[in-house]
C-alpha cells in the first residue's frame, strides 16, 4: 500500500460533511467498537470517516475495511500519531474536523452534538465531549486516582484526556502550525482560550482507564514526559521573541497543591484518594526523569490493560 492511498471509501468530494480522522496504531482490538458506534444510527455519507493505519503490524486495516465503503482506510508504514493526523488531514474533506483516538467509543449522536456546538453562533472554535470512565475491573488504587483526577478544574474544563477533539475550520487553522508533540491533545486544548473551547454536556465519550497500577504509572510517565516537552516548546517560543498578544505566562494544565487542598476541603472523604493521587504523581515524575533528560519524546509508553475486552 502506497502511503496516503485510500483503500476503500466512496464519499463524494463536494459533500460538506464533518470529517472524522482516526489515527490507529495496532488497534485491531479496539477500533471495531468505535467504528460500529459511529456507523450505527448515522446515515449514509453523513460523516466522512478516515482511518489512518500508521505502522501497524496487526489487522487494524482489515478491521476498518470490513466496515465497508463508509470508512476510508489510509495506510502508512510510519508509526507516528502526528504523521497520521497530518495524513488524515490531507484526505479529510469537511469541517468540522473531529479527531478521535481509536481506543475510545463515540457515537453518531455525540458527533452531531459536537458539530452543533461548533456551528452555533459564538466564539467556540474547539469542542470535546464529556468523559465516561468505566471502572469495572480496575484496581482500587486506579479507582482512587481517578476519583481525584476527574474532579480537578483543569481536567473538567480542558479538552485533553478525552480522546476526542472537534474543531471548526478556524480552529483547525489555529493548531495547524503546532510542532509534533506527544501531548497533542493538551497542546490543542491550551491553544484556545476559555471562551473559545467548550466541553459539550450533551456529547459523551467512553474512555477506558488502565486497570492496573503499573499501567496507570506507565500512562502517567508518558503524560509527565509529554508535559515537559510542551513546556520546553512554550519556553523556546517565548525566547524566540516577544509576542504582544501572548499572555505573560503560558497557559498550563498542571495540578497544584492548592487544587488538591481545595478538593479535600470540599470533600474530606477524598483525603485517602488524594494520597494515592500524589503517590502516582511522584512515581510518574521519577519515571519520566530519564526520558526528559535524554529528550526522548518519541518512546510511547502504551497501556495495554485498557485495551482488553
Amino acid at each position: 500500500m502506497v502511503e496516503g492511498t485510500v483503500r476503500v471509501g466512496r464519499l463524494g468530494h463536494t459533500v460538506p460533511v464533518p470529517s472524522i480522522v482516526i489515527p490507529a496504531h495496532n488497534e485491531e482490538r479496539t477500533l471495531g467498537r468505535l467504528l460500529d458506534a459511529l456507523l450505527e444510527g448515522s446515515r449514509d455519507e453523513e460523516f466522512d470517516i478516515v482511518v489512518v493505519c500508521n505502522g501497524c503490524t496487526d489487522d487494524t486495516a482489515r478491521v476498518a475495511g470490513e466496515r465497508g465503503p463508509r470508512v476510508r482506510v489510509v495506510e502508512t508504514p510510519v508509526p507516528s500519531k502526528h504523521e497520521a493526523l497530518r495524513l488524515g488531514d490531507t484526505h479529510a474533506r469537511g469541517f468540522p474536523r473531529i479527531y478521535v483516538d481509536a481506543d475510545v467509543v463515540l457515537g453518531a449522536g455525540d458527533v452531531r452534538a459536537l458539530t452543533a456546538a461548533l456551528d452555533a453562533p459564538g466564539e467556540v472554535l474547539a469542542a470535546a465531549p464529556e468523559r465516561e470512565l468505566p471502572m469495572t475491573g480496575c484496581s482500587w488504587r486506579v479507582r482512587a486516582y481517578y476519583r481525584v483526577w476527574q474532579r480537578l478544574p483543569a481536567v473538567r474544563e480542558g479538552l485533553f484526556g478525552r480522546g476526542v477533539i472537534a474543531m471548526s475550520g478556524e480552529g483547525h487553522a489555529r493548531i495547524a502550525a503546532l510542532p509534533p508533540l506527544m501531548a497533542d491533545d493538551l497542546a490543542a486544548s491550551l491553544a484556545f482560550g476559555p471562551a473559545e473551547r467548550s466541553v459539550v454536556r450533551t456529547a459523551r465519550v467512553v474512555v477506558r482507564p488502565p486497570r492496573t497500577w503499573r499501567d496507570l504509572i506507565r500512562r502517567r510517565v508518558r503524560a509527565a514526559t509529554s508535559t515537559a516537552q510542551l513546556e520546553a516548546h512554550q519556553a523556546g517560543h517565548r525566547e524566540a521573541g516577544p509576542d504582544a498578544s501572548a499572555p505573560a505566562a503560558p497557559p498550563s494544565a498542571r495540578t497544584g497543591v492548592s487544587d488538591l487542598k481545595a478538593l479535600v476541603r470540599a470533600e474530606p472523604a477524598l483525603l485517602p484518594a488524594v494520597v494515592v493521587f500524589l503517590s502516582a504523581a511522584l512515581a510518574a515524575r521519577r519515571g519520566a526523569r530519564k526520558a526528559i533528560k535524554a529528550r526522548d519524546f518519541d518512546t510511547w509508553l502504551r497501556d495495554e490493560s485498557s485495551r482488553q475486552d
